[in-house]
């Protein structure tokens, strides 16, 4: 994990916090939604 630590500074160093903040959003938000979908699968039969 160190190298994303690397990565999430070095973009906010170049953009600014708020494009960190919406990638954050972004990833968690696709991240709910496999989540959701992998655990509501079984329950299809």
């Amino acid at each position: 994990m160190p190298d994303t630590a690397m990565l999430l500074a070095a973009a906010s160093g170049q953009q600014g916090p708020g494009n960190v903040l919406r990638i954050v959003l972004v990833v968690s938000v696709v991240g709910a939604a496999l989540l959701a979908w992998f655990l509501l699968r079984g329950y299809r039969n």
